[in-house]
Protein backbone atom coordinates (compact mmCIF):
# COMPACT_ATOMS: atom_id res chain seq x y z
CA UNK A 1 0.00 0.00 0.00
CA UNK A 2 3.40 2.67 0.93
CA UNK A 3 4.38 1.87 -2.43
CA UNK A 4 1.00 1.90 -4.25
CA UNK A 5 -0.15 5.53 -2.99
CA UNK A 6 2.94 7.71 -4.57
CA UNK A 7 1.69 6.44 -7.93
CA UNK A 8 -1.61 6.78 -7.49
CA UNK A 9 -1.13 10.36 -6.52
CA UNK A 10 1.33 10.82 -9.55
CA UNK A 11 -1.81 9.59 -11.76
CA UNK A 12 -4.44 11.96 -10.07
CA UNK A 13 -1.93 14.64 -10.66
CA UNK A 14 -1.64 13.91 -14.03
CA UNK A 15 -5.17 13.71 -14.94
CA UNK A 16 -6.04 16.84 -12.99
CA UNK A 17 -3.31 18.44 -15.25
CA UNK A 18 -4.63 17.02 -18.16
CA UNK A 19 -7.83 18.18 -17.62
CA UNK A 20 -7.16 21.87 -16.39
CA UNK A 21 -5.27 22.59 -19.50
CA UNK A 22 -8.38 21.40 -21.58
CA UNK A 23 -10.64 23.46 -19.49
CA UNK A 24 -8.54 26.26 -19.69
CA UNK A 25 -7.29 26.70 -23.44
CA UNK A 26 -7.74 29.50 -25.29
CA UNK A 27 -10.19 29.68 -28.20
CA UNK A 28 -9.14 28.93 -31.81
CA UNK A 29 -8.19 31.93 -33.11
CA UNK A 30 -8.48 33.50 -37.06
CA UNK A 31 -5.42 35.24 -37.10
CA UNK A 32 -3.96 32.07 -39.25
CA UNK A 33 -5.71 33.67 -42.17
CA UNK A 34 -4.50 36.95 -41.61
CA UNK A 35 -0.77 35.83 -40.61
CA UNK A 36 -0.99 33.90 -44.21
CA UNK A 37 1.04 35.46 -47.02
CA UNK A 38 -1.45 36.18 -49.75
CA UNK A 39 1.19 35.16 -52.39
CA UNK A 40 1.06 32.04 -50.70
CA UNK A 41 -1.52 29.70 -52.90
CA UNK A 42 -1.41 26.95 -50.71
CA UNK A 43 -2.04 29.11 -47.55
CA UNK A 44 -4.98 30.67 -49.39
CA UNK A 45 -6.75 27.97 -50.89
CA UNK A 46 -6.72 26.17 -47.38
CA UNK A 47 -7.85 28.74 -45.49
CA UNK A 48 -10.73 30.84 -46.83
CA UNK A 49 -13.69 29.16 -45.25
CA UNK A 50 -12.04 28.42 -42.14
CA UNK A 51 -11.31 31.94 -41.45
CA UNK A 52 -14.74 33.23 -42.82
CA UNK A 53 -14.22 34.70 -46.03
CA UNK A 54 -15.38 33.74 -48.72
CA UNK A 55 -13.68 32.55 -52.32
CA UNK A 56 -14.65 34.04 -55.89
CA UNK A 57 -15.31 31.44 -58.39
CA UNK A 58 -12.08 32.57 -60.12
CA UNK A 59 -10.31 31.14 -56.33
CA UNK A 60 -9.47 34.46 -55.33
CA UNK A 61 -9.58 35.29 -51.95
CA UNK A 62 -12.42 38.00 -51.81
CA UNK A 63 -10.12 39.74 -48.76
CA UNK A 64 -11.30 41.10 -46.07
CA UNK A 65 -14.22 44.25 -45.65
CA UNK A 66 -14.40 44.53 -42.27
CA UNK A 67 -12.88 43.77 -38.44
CA UNK A 68 -14.78 43.06 -35.88
CA UNK A 69 -14.14 44.19 -32.22
CA UNK A 70 -15.49 42.52 -29.07
CA UNK A 71 -15.69 45.39 -25.89
CA UNK A 72 -13.70 43.44 -23.35
CA UNK A 73 -16.46 42.96 -20.90
CA UNK A 74 -20.44 42.96 -20.87
CA UNK A 75 -22.42 45.80 -19.90
CA UNK A 76 -25.24 45.26 -17.29
CA UNK A 77 -27.96 47.67 -17.06
CA UNK A 78 -30.54 47.82 -14.11
CA UNK A 79 -34.13 47.89 -15.14
CA UNK A 80 -35.74 50.37 -12.28
CA UNK A 81 -39.09 49.73 -11.42
CA UNK A 82 -40.77 52.13 -8.71
CA UNK A 83 -37.52 52.71 -7.18
CA UNK A 84 -36.23 49.40 -7.00
CA UNK A 85 -34.01 47.24 -9.55
CA UNK A 86 -36.87 44.74 -11.23
CA UNK A 87 -34.17 43.36 -13.53
CA UNK A 88 -30.97 43.45 -14.61
CA UNK A 89 -29.80 43.30 -18.81
CA UNK A 90 -26.50 41.77 -19.96
CA UNK A 91 -25.09 42.44 -23.33
CA UNK A 92 -21.75 41.85 -24.65
CA UNK A 93 -21.42 44.76 -28.17
CA UNK A 94 -18.73 44.26 -30.76
CA UNK A 95 -18.02 47.44 -33.19
CA UNK A 96 -17.61 46.44 -36.61
CA UNK A 97 -14.70 48.98 -38.03
CA UNK A 98 -12.85 49.18 -41.27
CA UNK A 99 -9.60 46.56 -41.37
CA UNK A 100 -6.96 48.27 -39.30
CA UNK A 101 -9.72 50.34 -37.21
CA UNK A 102 -9.34 47.96 -34.07
CA UNK A 103 -6.49 49.88 -32.10
CA UNK A 104 -8.46 53.19 -32.67
CA UNK A 105 -11.46 51.05 -30.49
CA UNK A 106 -9.42 49.92 -28.00
CA UNK A 107 -7.42 53.21 -27.34
CA UNK A 108 -10.99 55.06 -26.79
CA UNK A 109 -12.54 52.31 -25.27
CA UNK A 110 -12.76 53.76 -21.70
CA UNK A 111 -14.78 56.82 -23.49
CA UNK A 112 -16.78 54.49 -25.73
CA UNK A 113 -17.79 52.47 -22.63
CA UNK A 114 -18.91 55.46 -21.12
CA UNK A 115 -21.36 56.66 -24.30
CA UNK A 116 -22.72 53.05 -24.91
CA UNK A 117 -23.91 52.68 -20.66
CA UNK A 118 -25.47 56.33 -21.49
CA UNK A 119 -27.54 55.16 -24.40
CA UNK A 120 -28.15 51.62 -22.69
CA UNK A 121 -29.11 53.39 -18.73
CA UNK A 122 -31.48 55.96 -21.44
CA UNK A 123 -32.83 52.77 -23.23
CA UNK A 124 -33.66 51.18 -20.28
CA UNK A 125 -35.34 54.58 -18.41
CA UNK A 126 -37.27 55.01 -21.32
CA UNK A 127 -38.47 51.40 -20.94
CA UNK A 128 -36.89 49.84 -23.93
CA UNK A 129 -35.95 46.35 -21.99
CA UNK A 130 -39.71 46.32 -20.55
CA UNK A 131 -42.09 43.39 -22.36
CA UNK A 132 -40.80 42.26 -25.67
CA UNK A 133 -37.22 43.82 -25.69
CA UNK A 134 -36.03 41.81 -28.13
CA UNK A 135 -38.36 42.61 -30.73
CA UNK A 136 -36.83 43.78 -33.95
CA UNK A 137 -38.30 47.22 -33.70
CA UNK A 138 -36.97 48.15 -30.30
CA UNK A 139 -33.20 46.11 -31.03
CA UNK A 140 -33.23 48.45 -34.39
CA UNK A 141 -33.46 51.48 -32.20
CA UNK A 142 -31.25 50.53 -29.70
CA UNK A 143 -28.51 49.60 -32.37
CA UNK A 144 -29.51 52.73 -33.95
CA UNK A 145 -29.04 55.00 -30.83
CA UNK A 146 -25.75 53.26 -30.30
CA UNK A 147 -24.40 53.19 -33.55
CA UNK A 148 -25.00 57.51 -33.54
CA UNK A 149 -22.95 57.46 -29.78
CA UNK A 150 -20.06 55.35 -31.20
CA UNK A 151 -19.36 57.72 -34.39
CA UNK A 152 -19.98 60.67 -31.81
CA UNK A 153 -16.42 59.26 -30.93
CA UNK A 154 -14.56 57.79 -33.66
CA UNK A 155 -16.71 58.80 -36.75
CA UNK A 156 -16.81 56.70 -39.55
CA UNK A 157 -14.42 54.06 -38.73
CA UNK A 158 -17.88 52.65 -36.72
CA UNK A 159 -19.91 50.54 -39.61
CA UNK A 160 -22.21 48.91 -37.52
CA UNK A 161 -22.70 48.06 -33.77
CA UNK A 162 -23.35 44.14 -33.03
CA UNK A 163 -25.10 42.93 -29.96
CA UNK A 164 -23.63 39.56 -30.01
CA UNK A 165 -25.18 38.21 -26.18
CA UNK A 166 -28.43 39.47 -24.58
CA UNK A 167 -29.80 38.38 -21.47
CA UNK A 168 -32.18 40.27 -18.88
CA UNK A 169 -32.65 38.57 -15.22
CA UNK A 170 -35.94 39.79 -13.49
CA UNK A 171 -35.85 39.64 -9.43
Amino acid sequence: MGKLLPILLALIGLGAGVGAGLALRPAPSNDLARSADPGDCAATDALPEAAGHPQEADGADAGVSSDFVKLNNQFVIPVVKSEQIAALVVLSISLEVPPGGSEQVYQREPKLRDRILQVLFDHANAGGFDGAFTEGRNMETLRTALLETTRQELGTAIKSVLITDIARQDN
